[in-house]
């Protein structure tokens, strides 16, 4: 039996010691302004026990950690056609990068980067009736909780500042793969990168990635083939230009947020959300990337 309390106990304290905690994104001003001192880390077994560390129920924005959530309602609307849109490729850029959407014709390399996200967002706007709030309580219904909303403040900001955002969606609707008014699509986008959610939120909402397609309610939302997809590409582009050293240090499928959230999965063992705001060079969340390595070390539980 794993002592996971134990371990998270020993990682949430060796995390308090930190002297370099990375750097609080800025590019977005309201996130500028989160405190850099905070860490929390919630895991969830399979068989639903719940433990937690730190300030694991603080709530932040989850950001890029969305795009997991958002390709998992457009696969289960659309199922296996979205691949005509997009690529299931690592980009080896940064997530806001531009380049390799114009050499690729539109095609945005995976659906966690950037463009590629927002390819989703178009396909959510052309099949949900009231895209934002049905997209809201998709997110609610997975994780079994009604309180989890948008930071309309994080989304104005986004949206005031987004122009690379912009300059992504008006290049893929120039390749004709945005179905949708630009404005709308990035309304979208900016919101669901917008949503608030705290450690144990984020575990119940990707428990169905641990649990073949199954959330915590054994509701199915997906099926394996679906999940396996999923879980592939949070291995292979969920730290974008950092995702080769996340499976090397961690050996987990997983996703970050530059709000400084990272949640990751072993099938049929456990889920885990870790939030600590400072960033590294790469833009992924510094103490989150250490206190998962010390987790799949302390546990002798990876992928490999």
């Amino acid at each position: 039996m794993i002592n996971y309390q134990g371990i998270l106990n020993s990682i949430s304290a060796d995390c308090s010691l930190s002297k370099d905690r990375g750097k609080v994104a800025t590019y977005i001003p309201e996130l500028a302004k989160i405190d850099s001192s905070k860490f929390g880390i919630h895991l969830v077994d399979s068989n639903k026990n719940n433990f937690q560390a730190g300030d694991s129920e603080t709530v932040f924005s989850i950001q890029s950690i969305s795009k997991v959530l958002s390709l998992a309602q457009a696969m289960g609307l659309i199922g296996e056609s979205l691949w005509t849109r997009l690529d299931v490729e690592p980009s080896g850029d940064p997530f806001n990068h531009l380049s390799l959407l114009e050499l690729e014709n539109g095609i945005p390399r995976n659906p966690l980067i950037n463009a590629g996200a927002i390819v989703i967002a178009d396909i959510l706007v052309s099949n949900l009736k009231n895209p934002k709030s049905d997209f809201l309580q998709f997110v609610r219904n997975l994780a079994g909780d009604d309180d989890i909303d948008f930071n309309r403040e994080v989304a104005a900001s986004e949206k005031r500042t987004g122009f690379r955002n912009y300059a992504a969606a008006n290049l893929l609707k120039s390749y004709g793969n945005l179905k949708n008014d630009v404005e709308t699509v990035l309304d979208f986008y900016f919101h669901q990168c917008a949503i608030k959610m705290n450690c144990s939120q984020l575990t119940k909402a990707f428990y169905l990635f641990m649990n073949r397609g199954k959330c915590q309610k054994d509701k199915t939302y997906l099926t394996l083939r679906q999940v396996k997809r999923i879980n592939a590409l949070m291995l292979t582009c969920g730290f974008y230009d950092e995702a080769g050293e996340f499976a090397f240090e961690v050996g987990l499928p997983g996703k970050s947020g530059v709000g400084g959230g990272i949640v990751a999965l072993l099938p049929e063992k456990f889920c885990v959300a870790t939030w600590s705001p400072g960033l590294n060079t790469k833009g992924n969340s510094k103490l989150g990337m250490e206190a998962l390595e010390q987790l799949t070390t302390a546990t002798a539980q990876s992928i490999f």
